[in-house]
């Protein structure tokens, strides 16, 4: 509708310019102008007839495009829940397929890690073992010696009975070895210091670890090993400290075959007590 009038303004607008242009280029008069708009008129009246006539035949003739049925609002609503539910359940398949195929192992291998574990730790391997049933291995020989031990043992008790048959380990047979006799303890007694005046005394000194130093008179003629128990009797043992010289600082030789005098201490000396290093161990 809006295109049909905007033909019509178009064409009146076209005519009175045209009327107009006629009568300023001619010596046309009024009376001409009237007739030539007359007749413009007619034509234009004719042409809006014939395009009112012919525009309905010539639209209903051309082809229409093709429109697709509408579909319900709810139809729609129901194929997208029917679409979503699909791809939910292809979803829920593939993590059903994924966890027994590839988490499910996965934890049944750490558990059973840990399980040996647990066990190698807490000293029960024998546990992961398959084990053997009883009696396999045994020879008819084995199981006739075992009836004749039945029969002639009728009088014992089934307790008495289950024990003989059960199979156990050599080393539980096995009488154990007699244990060591005890060894006699060892009591350290170090020898009564000498008088100042006698012959041959020499004073040790020993600064231990702790600041204290600790003073002893003894003959030059002393076993050396005297030194390490009066080393024990001070308090530190032997197996962890060492006595060592004061210049140059190095463990004192000491030894059964070796006197005092033997060991270098020919007079008044000052010895250290030190910790052994381990890789002189």
């Amino acid at each position: 509708m809006s295109a049909s009038r905007t033909i019509v303004l178009f064409a009146i607008l076209s005519l009175s310019l045209f009327c107009y242009a006629s009568m300023k280029s001619s010596n046309m008069g009024v009376k001409g102008a009237l007739l030539l708009a007359g007749r413009g008129l007619f034509l234009l009246c004719l042409s809006s007839w014939l395009v009112s006539v012919l525009y309905p035949w010539i639209r209903s003739s051309s082809p229409t495009p093709r429109t697709h049925p509408e579909v319900p609002e709810e139809e729609v609503k129901r194929k997208q829940e029917l679409a979503r539910k699909e791809q939910q359940e292809k979803h829920s398949e593939k993590a059903s397929s994924y966890q027994e195929s590839v988490l499910k192992p996965r934890q049944e291998f750490r558990l059973r890690k840990k399980e040996e574990h647990f066990y190698r730790m807490t000293g029960e391997a024998w546990k992961l073992t398959q084990g053997q049933p009883l009696g396999e291995g045994e020879t008819s020989e084995q199981h006739s010696e075992e009836e004749e031990e039945a029969e002639e043992g009728d009088n014992e008790t089934p307790n008495q009975k289950a024990v003989r048959r059960r199979k156990l380990p050599e080393s539980a047979t096995r009488a154990p070895p007699p244990p060591d006799p005890p060894q006699p303890k060892r009591v350290v007694v170090l020898p009564d210091e000498p008088p100042e005046d006698a012959e041959g005394v020499v004073r040790v000194a020993l600064r231990c670890p702790s600041g204290r130093t600790v003073r002893r008179k003894f003959l030059k003629s002393h076993n050396s090993l005297v030194l390490v128990d009066w080393l024990l009797k001070t308090g530190y043992h032997p197996a962890i400290y060492t006595i060592c010289t004061s210049y140059p600082r190095t463990p004192l030789q000491m030894g059964k075959d070796l006197t005092l005098e033997d060991a270098g201490i020919r007079m008044d000396t000052v010895l250290n007590v030190e910790e052994k290093d381990p890789s002189m161990t």
